[in-house]
């Protein structure tokens, strides 16, 4: 019998005898090969995208999500938009109003917090460039508290300049000190922002849209940012409605060498007080001309100040969970209407988780004790440099401790921005030690306590007036947390360094 092949067989089909991936189409198949695997990713593409609060087939989810940048400011460079360049990732700028370098390491535009913060202290009344007469006024009581202040202490005027600005000037002059403050809670808002909608690690689709969720991972983070900025520049912008002076509870916002005054705010502070208004700028020029003497004194102060509070920010931990949830009450939609939405919701600070760290806590001791410490010693101060000469500083001292035990604006502020919540009974203990010092050995020991952080009274001796020696006993302090400000001065010079260079 011949081998040779006979005829093709009409009922027998080769197919079934190929690999699967070499068999033909079968009649009523039609699907292609990949095509599960496709409409599989575009699906998962679709509920990723859908987390943003995107709805429709991938082409108009695309389209969704580049909207959203759009309203947000935030564009992809080139032509093909937010979603070209998928390998590369996404770089964000704010197109035509943002300049080179406005946006900071922390993701925040800071040009959008200065105009935020401009907008709602204008909000707040009328904000007028005082005049010839007002800063007259301001320059006079400078002068008059300087000469009153001379015969209270030995610390001495470093020549001061005195300004009288508007809330608008004041946000200007002071905007660099916040921006440090808060940077570290800005990028770790920016960082939980990015994490919310990532998919979990056990889900299908995770492996799949890794290097998706990696590309937008970067709008997240400047989402992130961007609500920061605006709640940053909310913040910011009431403080400045209702400041009264430049260094306003301690915090050292301005150069040593500068007294200002924000008569606008100080007339609406006046505004029902027995006091006439001339006493009343007096007396808080006396109390600005004073804090500014000290700072002057001790150098280390104030950015001592700064560098706790900027510690007590890098140990904030953010509250995913009351991320999320406010993310879902909004159907997970990033437009900058929403952002402005949760940046208002968030003012009662909720975001930041509840439990303080152990190194927080150390923080908040030390920080409490030391702003205590110094308006209780512009308390002391004051008032030996009034009693002679301003009959109503008494009544004018007990409305400043009614305004400190309300919580003033910088609390406020702190507390919204950084977790800070400061307990102004310290301030009247530190008043008592520091008149109790003066009493028993002369203002110059007072004066003298401030030459090295080292002499001052510790919390301990804020509860015993009496029994506080300066220099007696060493304030007590962890060297974890000495060793982490020294390294915050340390940068702080660097940074001034740079500057000069330039």
């Amino acid at each position: 019998m011949s081998d040779q092949p006979g005829p093709p067989d009409p009922d027998h089909n080769d197919d079934e005898n190929r690999p699967d991936d070499a068999r033909g189409e079968q009649p009523g198949d039609d699907r292609n090969p990949g095509e599960d695997s496709e409409a599989a990713q575009r699906e998962s593409l679709e509920a990723l995208f859908q987390q943003f609060g995107a709805s429709g087939d991938l082409s108009q989810l695309v389209a969704q999500v580049q909207q959203m940048l759009g309203q947000m400011g935030l564009g992809a460079p080139g032509a093909g938009g937010a979603m070209a360049n998928p390998g590369g990732g996404i770089g964000f700028r704010m197109p035509g109003t943002q300049p080179p370098g406005a946006v900071g390491e922390d993701g925040v535009n800071w040009q959008l917090v200065r105009d935020v913060a401009r907008k709602t202290a204008a909000s707040q009344g009328e904000d007028p460039t005082p005049g010839r007469q007002r800063r007259e006024q301001v320059a006079d009581a400078v002068r008059l508290a300087q000469s009153w202040l001379d015969e209270a202490t030995a610390l001495p005027a470093s020549s001061p300049q005195a300004q009288a600005w508007s809330r608008a000037e004041w946000i200007e002059k002071t905007l660099e000190v916040w921006q440090r403050l808060v940077s570290p809670v800005a990028s770790s808002m920016a960082d939980a922002m990015a994490e919310t909608m990532s998919l979990p690690a056990d889900a299908p689709e995770a492996q799949m849209l890794a290097g998706m969720e990696q590309m937008l991972k970067p709008m997240l983070r400047t989402s992130g940012a961007h609500m920061f900025g605006l709640q940053a520049g909310q913040s910011i912008g009431r403080l400045a409605g209702a400041v009264l002076g430049g260094t306003d509870n301690g915090l050292p916002l301005l150069p040593s060498s500068e007294v200002a005054l924000l008569p606008a705010n100080i007339e609406a502070f006046a505004d029902g007080l027995e006091s006439g208004a001339d006493d009343v700028v007096i007396y808080l020029a006396l109390r600005e001309a004073a804090r500014q003497r000290l700072f002057a004194h001790a150098a280390w102060l104030g950015p001592q100040v700064l560098a706790l509070v900027e510690a007590y920010a890098r140990e904030i931990t953010i509250d995913t969970s009351r991320l999320e949830e406010l993310m879902g009450s909004t159907g997970g939609a990033l437009d900058s209407e929403t952002l402005q939405r949760i940046a208002e919701q968030l003012q009662d600070n909720s975001l930041f988780t509840p439990a303080r760290t152990p190194e927080q806590e150390r923080i908040l001791e030390r920080l409490e004790t030391l702003l205590a410490l110094v308006e209780g010693w512009v308390d002391d101060v004051v008032e030996v440099a009034a009693e002679r000469w301003l009959p109503q500083a008494g009544a004018l001292a007990e409305t400043m401790r009614r305004r400190r035990g309300a919580g003033g604006p910088a609390e406020d502020t702190l507390a919204t921005l950084v977790g800070l919540e400061l307990r102004p009974r310290r301030v009247r203990e530190a008043a008592q030690l520091w008149q109790v010092l003066r009493q028993r050995s002369g203002a110059d020991a007072r004066e003298a306590a401030w030459t090295h952080p080292d002499l001052l009274p510790s919390t301990a001796d804020l509860a015993d007036p009496l029994g506080y020696t300066p220099g007696g006993q060493a304030a007590e302090s962890g060297d974890d947390l000495d060793a982490e400000l020294a390294k915050l001065l340390d940068s702080d010079d660097e940074r001034g360094s740079d500057a000069e260079d330039r």
